[in-house]
């Protein structure tokens, strides 16, 4: 198995001496690399815990030594409490070396150091089936508080053994890396009208493409929409809290239609649930009668530093069979994201003869499975500017605005193509591509005043939403964010933003933390640099839509880009304090969610060193 994709830290774990061949197996596999931009460089170290049994502890620095001036320039033997040298040396990826025992699942256990004000400790359970080489379990491992034990758990005979943990230091090739996995390019198409998952609830007027998505600023409100296609019907909402059915209340919502080219909507109803209890159960019903349909949905913890939570991320997914594949992969996601980040380009509505509207109406029944279930938070893209004056259809974003409510005014913003809203310990800033954001314009005031007043020590991660990609590799759309880049930028370095997420390129790409912030016109400073108080930059526009993904990128990659892969998936962001994030990106694949890309992610306003990161 080839060891592709090892970004700066690696943690390799070695069961004891009487595993001379597991480790020999991994020497040889170091000997077998091309050299290549996925390769391991030299120099390299290895440090040992010597808490280990004194002989195993002999036998691998032996081993070890032996190969140095073949891959390991320096071994450091820990015998003391004292680390002053690498007080603050973090570790992001392990790995272990598979042993010769007959077993086919293992599970690792591995404790994790967080470092946030206050210091706790996190388990880690990872479960794989076991296959010749070595196999990935994601943490961060502080050696100020570093582990000295670990146990694996075999299936087969429930055998314990402790482990010793080395720490390898690898200097990488400065590339990123470009993914080799290749996909069947075959062209993608629209699910037909009929599809199963285009199905409409049965009865007369029956309520249909429920959604939900934050209806206030703090978290305490939700916006309930959905679209009877007969009558106007009732647009309230009944809803009560879990176990509380006794107690229900009523919400009372609007009613509005539009019309495009020759589509008349049906009935779209807007409605807002209000004071709700944070980190609450609460299910509830719209339509009436025997057509009536009952839903639930789970509010925001209460914003707090420390707050753990876990986003989807999701874009450009339109509805084609690729389309339902990452929606199923995410709602089997294990992570359990609890709300979806959607970066823009939701039905593809526009792509059809005539700006087919009709399919506004499928994509909404298609993703009722999930949104009616939990809110996804709206950013707009290109496909939902709808501007089409050859069919007399000149107000942009008119079927998205008609049909898809958000927060904005609770952020004082006067477009409901830019917003902000707090989410647990995440600040969330939805800006619009394909709004005017030049100096002056609205979208660029508010964002200037929106920036210096948030709060990082009640909400720590500041994540923006932006369609058009600041930074992508990618030959399709290349620079098309380079605009807004120059405008906004500086803003991101100076506020220190987290991560920045985007679609719009069908493919996946991770950006290094950089910034081409000191250009001035006469000093030709135009290339992108290391800056870590710059964002990381995700481009996630590989959702499954009908143009399919792009393939061709530029060469060689970019210094700025860390990794890229044309494929379909979705990715998920699991906060889980101030300090650390972790980001995995899944691509679809052989019928599941192969996690191909992670990061941890160090917060920039809480940080006192930098993260590293790791692809397989």
């Amino acid at each position: 198995m080839p060891l592709k994709g090892f970004n700066s830290w690696a943690t390799l774990i070695v069961a004891n001496a009487d595993h001379a061949e597991a480790l020999r197996l991994f020497l040889s596999m170091l000997h077998q690399q091309d050299c290549h931009v996925n390769m391991l460089q030299l120099p390299a170290w290895i440090i040992l815990d010597a808490t280990m049994d004194p002989n195993a502890l002999a036998w691998t620095a032996r081993m070890i030594n032996n190969s140095r001036g073949e891959w390991f320039s320096e071994v450091i033997i820990d015998e003391s409490e004292g680390w002053d040298k690498q007080e603050h040396l973090y570790v992001h990826n392990s790995y272990s070396l598979r042993n010769l025992y007959e077993f086919s699942w293992v599970h690792l256990y591995a404790m994790l150091a967080l470092e946030f004000g206050v210091q706790s400790t996190t388990i880690i359970k990872h479960s794989a089936p076991i296959e010749p080489g070595l196999f990935q379990v994601q943490g961060i491992l502080s050696m100020k508080h570093r582990i000295r034990k670990a146990e694996m758990d075999y299936s087969t005979g429930l055998v314990s053994a402790t482990i010793l943990v080395l720490i390898l230091s690898v200097k990488l090739c400065e590339s990123g890396i470009t993914s080799s996995y290749l996909r069947n390019d075959d062209l993608v198409h629209g699910m037909p009208l009929d599809s199963d998952v285009f199905r409409a609830p049965p009865g007369y007027n029956a309520p249909q493409q429920v959604h939900i998505t934050q209806g206030d600023h703090e978290g305490k409100g939700v916006i309930v929409s959905w679209v009877t296609p007969n009558e106007p019907g009732s647009s309230t909402v009944v809803y009560w809290a879990e176990n509380s059915s006794n107690l229900k209340k009523t919400a009372y919502g609007i009613v509005l239609t539009y019309n495009y080219f020759n589509y008349t909507s049906g009935y779209i109803h807007h409605c807002t649930i209000s004071n709700l209890e944070f980190g609450t159960k609460y299910y509830y019903e719209v339509g009436t009668g025997n057509t009536t349909r009952r839903f639930w949905f789970i509010t925001p913890p209460k914003a707090g530093p420390d707050v753990p939570y876990t986003f989807g991320l999701i874009g450009d997914i339109g509805q084609t069979p690729d389309s339902n594949r990452t929606l199923t992969h995410y709602e089997k996601n294990p992570a359990k994201g609890q709300t979806v980040l959607f970066v823009g380009d939701l039905s593809y509505a526009d792509a059809y003869p005539f700006h087919d509207n009709r399919r506004w109406d499928t994509w909404g029944r298609f993703l009722e499975r999930n949104v009616a279930y939990q809110p996804w938070i709206w950013t707009a893209g290109n496909h939902e500017i709808d501007y089409a004056p050859q069919y007399g259809e000149g107000i942009p974003f008119k079927p998205y605005t008609s049909r898809y409510f958000v927060p904005y005014k609770a952020s004082d913003s006067t477009s409901p193509l830019w917003y902000s809203i707090k989410r647990a310990s995440a600040y969330i800033i939805v800006l619009s591509s394909y709004s005017a954001y030049g100096k002056y314009t609205p979208q660029y005031k508010w964002l200037e005043k929106e920036l210096p007043q948030v709060n990082r020590t009640e909400t720590p991660w500041l994540i923006v939403l932006v369609h058009c990609p600041m930074y992508s590799s990618y030959v399709h759309h290349y620079m098309e964010g380079e605009s807004m880049r120059v405008m906004y930028e500086e803003w991101f370095v100076d506020y220190k933003v987290d991560v920045v997420f985007s679609g719009h390129v069908h493919a996946y790409e991770r950006s290094e933390r950089i910034s081409n912030i000191a250009y001035n016109i006469t000093n030709g400073l135009c290339t992108p640099t290391s800056d870590q108080s710059a964002p990381v930059y995700i481009t996630i526009g590989d959702g499954g839509n009908l143009e399919g993904l792009v393939t061709e990128m530029t060469e060689p990659q970019p210094s700025y880009s860390a990794f890229r892969e044309p494929s379909f998936g979705h990715g998920i962001l699991e906060i889980k304090n101030r300090s650390y994030a972790f980001f995995s990106w899944h691509r679809n694949q052989d019928g599941e969610a192969v996690e191909a890309d992670s990061l941890w992610l160090r917060n920039r306003h809480w940080k006192t060193t930098m993260e590293h990161s790791s692809s397989l």
